[in-house]
């Protein structure tokens, strides 16, 4: 028997025509003040020489998500705690359903790709720990090709059985890395985070090219955070825009997500191409089928 609440919920459905449709920013890094019980330290972190003396804490992502009206973040695991992910553990088991996380292993600074325990270490980190992917950024590793290696066919088929997601952090040369991954483990979910770092200024076969081309493989979606290709840093980036919407066309919008705070009223509000039944599944519906955030 339905309550007066779900009565009134049928209703407000029927009225609309659908229910309302999740807002879900994609990527936020995560840390707690200095001198608790998560520290960081340069011998740890994979980015050591710029440590913060401040907060960004899970605490303060709430308050920004009241303020923007956005229900989920993706707390992206940031690099100053290094392969130490208990602080975005803790985040996703204090506030269920209000976050997900993806955390660090391999790569620049730590686990070495070829470490034969990554793939039970991805486990723990995801049946354990709450987690639900990694981010592997080749990106530190210009000239040392590891992404695609051999070696990391174990961490990728054990991701492939957990259904994991793999946000990649790359130099626009490092782009077909990816296609083979995507080919070889069509299981696992793959986010180019910042747009793959493109050089807008550059012709399209020095990486948006190739970027434009993984659309083939159904398992690549495309993180915007549009201010790193931007060439003016000037909000709302409007020298990005044609990049964005030939990666609109080309992926259609449920395999393009969005991330941090400010960007939002920019996709929501102010990009002009985005058709108005698209915008649901670019704010919120695909990544939140992504990142599967548990209650």
């Amino acid at each position: 028997m339905l309550s007066r609440r779900s009565l009134l919920a049928s209703a407000a459905f029927a009225a609309t025509g659908q229910s309302k449709a999740p807002v879900v920013n994609a990527a936020e890094h995560a840390w707690a003040a200095p001198g608790t019980r998560f520290p960081m330290t340069a011998a740890t972190a994979v980015c050591p020489t710029n440590l913060p003396r401040h907060e960004y804490s899970a605490e303060y992502l709430l308050s920004e998500m009241r303020t923007y009206s956005v229900d989920h973040v993706v707390i992206s695991h940031v690099c100053y705690y290094g392969r130490d992910n208990s602080y975005a553990s803790h985040c996703v088991k204090t506030y269920p359903g209000k976050f997900a996380a993806i955390g660090l292993l391999v790569g620049h600074r730590l686990h070495d790709p070829a470490d034969k325990e990554n793939p039970s270490r991805l486990k723990r980190l995801m049946e354990e720990d709450g987690l639900v992917g990694l981010r592997l950024s080749p990106l530190y590793n210009r000239d040392v090709v590891w992404l695609n290696d051999p070696v990391c066919y174990p961490l990728w088929k054990m991701a492939e059985t957990l259904g994991a997601a793999f946000n990649i952090f790359l130099a626009p040369h490092q782009v077909r890395q990816v296609g083979d991954m995507a080919a070889r483990f069509p299981g696992v979910n793959i986010v180019i985070d910042h747009i793959a770092m493109i050089d807008i200024a550059a012709p399209d076969s020095a990486g948006f090219g190739p970027l434009l081309d993984l659309a083939r493989y159904p398992n690549v979606y495309i993180r915007t955070s549009l201010h790193n290709p931007s060439k003016t840093r000037q909000m709302p980036y409007r020298d990005v825009w044609p990049f964005l919407e030939r990666l609109y066309d080309r992926y259609g919008p449920k395999r393009l997500i969005w991330a941090n705070f400010y960007e939002y009223v920019i996709m929501k509000d102010i990009i002009p191409f985005f058709k108005p039944e698209d915008k649901e599944w670019i704010l919120g519906r695909t990544a939140h089928r992504l990142y599967r955030f548990r209650t």
